[in-house]
């Protein structure tokens, strides 16, 4: 299953994706993949039970809330980024070690499992793809699933080694819009203001433009063909090497966007990791209400 990365063209499959039929064929071969399960939706913490009545054998469970964000606070919003120690940790305890193929799935559009993509790749791991469709697209290839809590791994001596994935922090990122795109990936209704389920104000950043991630997908849960998405971010300012930072609620939703990049073939932009969490949570950050970014 390993790629040579290539320039993304109009018939590509990006070297970050993995069909289910890949997958498939790849476990049967020696050493087989570590396979991870990131089940974890917004208003939906049962990821684990969720894993529990059905998963793909030999997966792995990762859980979103505790070993791929640090602990919720104020300054720094409700997701974020776990301490290099504790992703670590995380990662050796599902048994990953530094020369192993990773493939990480979800249930809900590669949207969370984006995020253990990201961190891996933040942390110095580059053999990490995601499984294009996720569960869905493997129980559509007619396979069986495993229940209950997964087979035990031996631990892992996957080591941290901070990689090119980049971050803005807040300041950072209220300057972006005057020196290059600033993305909100949420929800129209979240970017205009008008319904806030979350966080302690509604709007957006002044200046950002919103792109909800789920628009890089199709019916099926599956990342659109790659020129799609670089019309996309191109409609929009964002075309390789132009600056460009990206943020949702809370920094999960924001590294499917990233991901989608990738998938396009446009150099990845930055994280701002506390994303509108953060920037709501601090009442002298001015905010912008409606469907203009100013």
């Amino acid at each position: 299953m390993t790629r040579d990365p290539a320039p993304a063209t109009d018939t590509q499959v990006s070297p970050l994706l993995v069909t289910a039929r890949e997958l498939i064929a790849d476990v049967a071969t020696l050493p087989p993949p570590v396979i991870l399960d990131v089940r974890w939706q917004l208003g939906d913490p049962n990821g684990r039970e969720h894993y529990y009545s059905g998963h793909i054998p030999g997966a792995q469970y990762v859980d979103l809330t505790s070993d791929l964000a640090g602990q919720r606070n104020v300054r720094e919003g409700r997701h974020p980024l776990p301490t290099p120690e504790d992703f670590e940790a995380a990662l050796r305890r599902v048994g990953i070690n530094n020369d192993d193929r990773v493939v990480i799935y979800d249930d809900c559009g590669s949207t969370s499992a984006a995020r253990a993509w990201w961190l891996m790749r933040w942390a110095g791991k580059q053999d990490v793809y995601l499984l294009d469709g996720g569960l869905k697209a493997w129980i559509a290839e007619g396979e069986d699933l495993a229940v209950g809590p997964g087979n035990p791994v031996e631990r892992g001596d996957f080591t941290f080694e901070l990689d090119h994935m980049r971050t803005a922090d807040i300041d950072q990122t209220a300057a972006t819009p005057d020196e290059g795109v600033l993305v909100d990936v949420r929800a129209a209704e979240r970017y205009a203001g008008h319904t806030e389920p979350m966080d302690s104000r509604a709007g957006h950043i002044p200046g950002a433009i919103n792109l909800p991630t789920t628009s890089f997908l199709d019916e099926r849960g599956r990342f659109l063909p790659a020129e799609r998405i670089r019309a996309m971010f191109a409609d929009i300012g964002v075309t390789s090497g132009q600056d460009t930072v990206v943020y949702c609620g809370s920094g999960i939703h924001a590294c499917h966007a990233l991901a989608a990049m990738e998938v396009a073939g446009l150099e990845a932009g930055r994280l701002f990791p506390g994303s509108w969490s953060q920037w709501s949570a601090d009442r002298r950050r001015p905010i912008a209400i409606g469907e203009a970014p100013r």
